[in-house]
């Protein structure tokens, strides 16, 4: 069982060793199928995860480091997708598609999120977290030659490294506090040692300072902007989705299985922090004129959109606590695959234009309407329009909000979809209602692995909110797991 238990990450390990291996021995020109050789290992991966590595009752395995159950499978999986996907982006990225070390930095990045959304242990889960920011700062900064690059992944690292002492201390307090690092064990001591209330909020806070930079939530949101304008666009694709999910599952891991009593207290932290960042991240995004900046204050914007499924969880009621629960990870697989989607058609698109400023698309749906659809997805679905997936995502969350009576919270909350779906349409304004007669003849190729990729994030998108009912199940199973 404790071999099964890590099926995905021994995949992933042997990927990385084999690209090593087999990279020396080929010509530079044919390096190229170092992309599809990391694709089609994390898609075989997952097939055989899904086969032979799917858990039954959630059980602490590996001497209790990790927590074997369906809640961190789903998300492993949903991180080997967003892995592939991105993979096939980097292919189409000249100056680093044919490095080797690319490819292992994203893999060493995944195995860290497995094994994040699996932590049983605070060193495991520690560990876990460098294992998937280290690389990540790497890849932000990959492009010497591009200024905003190297700025990027400087600031990342510098904002990542503080975030990551403030986080550890939190974890060093409980530790103290309880003997332990067991987190399983640890609520148990924790109850046992009369640890005063103003201690344990102070607790909260250190944590939430690690998991909001994670997340990219107000106010450790500022470093999203930059690094994901300066960060190569399948890096900055991947930051927004797969690494703040894992940040979110922890974050549900840590609170629900440390302060289940204290719930009141961080619900209600976590319920100002969804407003505010939702707030700050829409009026925000009505001002950018760059659509790699205007992704990233929409993405800061949908960090608390779920965070009002993670503050609706109630210790009351378990049919409560458990929609709350399905609610997020249901909105993080529906972000995933749409906030993909858009990454890739601005990867796309600025192959050949050259540009990331949004007057740049004028005219994209003269030039390729089928680009310009894609587009008009991903955009309809983080503003929560239907038939797309966004739109079944932001009703579940917000009715996750109303049953445990926050309604001013799912107030907010549409409120701010209202001035979303403004900035969206503004770019899609750009897309469908001006011209550029002068680059109209021109042609718009599309790669293979590019189309690919935006083939099957599309019909992700359109399937998330048309037939949703399988998929949420999914996610209630994964929600289950807390039980």
């Amino acid at each position: 069982m404790n071999l099964i238990s890590v099926l995905p990450e021994i995949l992933i390990l042997a990927i990385g060793i084999l690209i090593l291996i087999v990279e020396p021995f080929w010509k530079p020109e044919d390096r190229h199928g170092l992309g599809w050789l990391t694709a089609g290992g994390l898609v075989l991966t997952a097939l055989v995860s899904l086969l032979f590595g799917r858990p039954s009752a959630p059980e602490l395995v590996w001497g209790g480091m990790l927590r074997f159950d369906w809640l961190g499978f789903f998300f492993k999986m949903l991180f080997l997708f967003g892995g592939a996907a991105t993979v096939l982006f980097l292919m189409g990225v000249e100056q680093i598609n044919r490095r080797g070390e690319v490819y292992v930095l994203l893999l060493a990045s995944l195995l860290g999120m497995n094994l994040m959304v699996s932590s049983a242990n605070l060193v495991m889960l520690y560990l876990a977290i460098e294992t998937t920011s280290i690389p990540l700062y790497v890849l932000a900064g990959f492009l010497r030659t591009d200024d905003k690059s190297t700025e990027a992944g400087f600031k990342y690292l510098l904002f990542g490294v503080m975030a990551s002492a403030v986080m550890l201390y939190g974890f060093s307090l409980l530790v103290g506090f309880s003997g332990t690092t067991d987190m399983y064990a640890m609520v148990e001591a924790l109850r046992r040692s009369g640890l005063p209330l103003f201690s344990v909020i102070g607790v909260i806070l250190l944590l939430l300072v690690g998991f909001g930079f994670k997340v990219a939530a107000v106010p450790f949101h500022f470093w999203a902007p930059d690094v994901y304008e300066g960060a190569p666009t399948p890096i900055a694709g991947f930051l927004s989705t797969a690494s703040k999910a894992a940040a979110f599952v922890v974050l549900l891991r840590v609170f629900l299985v440390l302060f289940p009593l204290e719930a009141v207290q961080w619900s209600l932290v976590l319920a100002i922090l969804a407003a505010l960042t939702m707030t700050l991240g829409n009026l925000l995004a009505l001002a950018q004129k760059n659509i790699k900046r205007l992704l990233a204050y929409s993405s800061i914007a949908h960090a608390g959109y779920v965070l009002i499924g993670v503050a609706a969880i109630s210790t009351e009621s378990g049919e409560f606590f458990a929609f709350s629960i399905s609610s997020v990870a249901f909105y993080l697989l529906v972000y995933l695959v749409t906030n993909l989607l858009a990454f890739g058609v601005v990867i796309t698109y600025y192959r050949v234009v050259g540009s990331d400023d949004i007057p740049a698309y004028n005219g994209l749906s003269w030039r390729h309407p089928w680009l310009a659809l894609a587009l008009l997805a991903a955009l309809l679905s983080l503003a929560g329009m239907p038939p797309f997936g966004g739109f079944i995502a932001k009703v579940v969350i917000f009715a996750a909000a109303i049953k445990v009576g926050l309604i001013w919270l799912a107030v907010v909350g549409v409120l701010n979809s209202i001035v979303g779906l403004y900035y969206y349409l503004i770019v899609l304004k750009h897309v469908y209602l001006y011209r550029n007669e002068a680059l109209e003849g021109q042609p718009l190729p599309i790669p293979g692995p590019y189309a690919i990729a935006l083939v099957v994030l599309a019909l992700g998108v359109l399937l998330l909110g048309t037939v949703f009912g399988p998929w949420f199940s999914l996610a209630e199973g994964a929600a289950a797991a807390f039980f």
